[in-house]
């Protein structure tokens, strides 16, 4: 595999700064509609890290406090999966189910210190050998634990399935990689701040340090302004690169375009132009049950923060849309939104993900394009395991027998409105199974806990001595 030089990626990355798609998506207008021959659809993902599943605007059946208007259009003109659930509710696993299509206990990531097993096949790899041109961008999270990205995000890209691709570190992994010896950039994301003048990328890490010197408190809770403007901020780097990926993809072929945003996720470090938009918001809320340090006012500014990066993603995704629209690809993409976990946001007194509360394991799922029918909420249980199968499906490919993923192909289309009874959720000594409206989670706690999100959405008596029967039927569908 081709190693392009620190060097050369700092002068491509000069390149993406000067030619963004801040200023307005230039360059775009001039790629030419996909070329006659391969008819499959384009797959464009959206998926960013640690978005909870009720963090949407009105339009998704949300807050009436949050602005996804373009999130709010994939839910009119496709389909809401209002009960979605991970395979485990922790960045590196959380991925590996999906790339891989298993279930938690054969995805080969039992947490985040252990990279992607390189000779476990991925569904991107079977999109690419069949066609696909697959594309990444951003926190990919399959090389957690070595920190192995390459100055030009690179690395790996063949092994895992990627015709281009470009992997940065996330937010702790940056600042901590930035910092050590030798200091400096070890990705291609620092590696650009650091080729700004002035070079920004200590200033960043070093922000970041700042913010967690404190943790949890002031990990979530430090809400003071980026050091970084609109063409630093993280987010928008990683977007550019997707745009102008696609820019880049032949169109003699269909593509597949993940775009891994380190937003949502803490600290919730946001430029000043981001703040001028949020921070005389009301309307967002309070934690359920909140113990700790931090008063309800300084609550108000960290969740204004946390939309404030939500609402920024969801800019990205309208400008997604309207370079698809005019570059006349938008008829044949299929557009998926959804979260590798999400965030309990001082509920239960509890930050973070890597819980089986459904603050932690929810996330948003949503699908719009060709063929798939339009404003349907599906309140089926859900998982994001199944997006594997769903994206082969779309490329006239079958699910490999080893893999658990399911298609919702046959459930976006209208052929069926029913799917799975039961998804599954995990991470190290816990396990969870959730028909939709129970939840059953074994090794948490000393006994077995059984919630109804109907009569207790906020997960907080069990119910398990009330209802054996539905404990034995969760309990059955629960790995050996």
């Amino acid at each position: 595999m081709t190693r392009r030089t620190r060097r050369d990626f700092l002068q491509q990355s000069s390149r993406l700064l000067a030619g963004g798609a801040l200023a307005g998506l230039h360059g775009c207008g001039s790629a030419e509609p996909q070329a006659e021959g391969d008819d499959r659809p384009n797959l464009l993902f959206f998926f960013p890290d640690q978005h909870r599943p009720d963090w949407l605007g009105p339009g998704s059946g949300g807050l009436a406090a949050l602005r996804t208007p373009h999130i709010d259009r994939l839910a009119r003109d496709g389909v809401n999966f209002t009960r979605a659930l991970v395979p485990s509710p922790v960045c590196a696993p959380s991925r590996a189910c999906l790339a891989s299509g298993r279930e938690y206990d054969r995805c080969g990531v039992p947490g985040n210190g252990t990279d992607y097993p390189l000779e476990q096949e991925t569904f991107y790899g079977l999109l690419r050998d069949s066609g696909y041109h697959t594309m990444a961008v951003g926190k990919l999270d399959m090389s957690k634990n070595s920190g192995n990205w390459g100055m030009d995000g690179a690395n790996f890209a063949d092994e895992w399935g990627f015709s281009a691709q470009i992997n940065n570190c996330g937010k702790g992994d940056g600042m901590q990689s930035y910092l050590e010896d030798p200091e400096g950039p070890k990705d291609p994301y620092y590696a650009f701040l650091d080729s700004l003048e002035p070079p920004q990328g200590k200033a960043c890490a070093e922000d970041f340090r700042r913010r967690r010197s404190g943790f949890p408190d002031t990990w979530w809770g430090d809400v003071i302004t980026s050091p970084l403007g609109p063409e630093a901020y993280c987010d928008n780097w990683i977007a550019r690169n997707g745009l102008d990926l696609i820019e880049a993809a032949p169109r003699d072929r269909p593509w597949h375009l993940v775009i891994n945003f380190t937003g949502p996720h803490p600290p919730v470090d946001i430029t000043a132009e981001m703040e001028s938009w949020v921070r005389d918001r009301d309307g967002l809320g309070q934690p359920f049950a909140y113990e700790g340090a931090l008063t309800p006012a300084e609550h108000v500014a960290l969740r204004q923060n946390y939309a404030a990066m939500i609402e920024n993603i969801d800019t990205w995704l309208g400008r997604y849309i309207d370079m698809l629209d005019e570059t006349g690809q938008l008829e044949n993409t299929i557009i998926v939104y959804s979260s590798d976990h999400g965030e309990m946001l001082g509920d239960h007194a509890l930050w973070g993900k890597s819980l089986p509360y459904q603050a932690s394991a929810g996330v948003p799922l949503l699908a719009a394009g060709p063929g798939i029918r339009e404003g349907y909420q599906c309140d089926l249980p859900t998982t994001v395991l199944d997006l594997a199968a769903t994206f082969l499906d779309y490329a006239d490919l079958p699910t490999p027998a080893d893999m658990d993923s399911r298609s919702l192909r046959p459930l976006l289309e209208g052929r069926t409105d029913s799917h799975r009874d039961v998804v599954l959720s995990g991470l190290r000594d816990w396990r969870l199974a959730y028909d939709g409206r129970y939840k059953l989670v074994t090794g948490f706690e000393s006994e077995e806990i059984l919630w109804d999100l109907e009569a207790d959405p906020m997960e907080t008596e069990n119910v398990a001595a009330k209802q054996p029967e539905v404990v034995r039927r969760l309990r059955d569908a629960l790995p050996a």
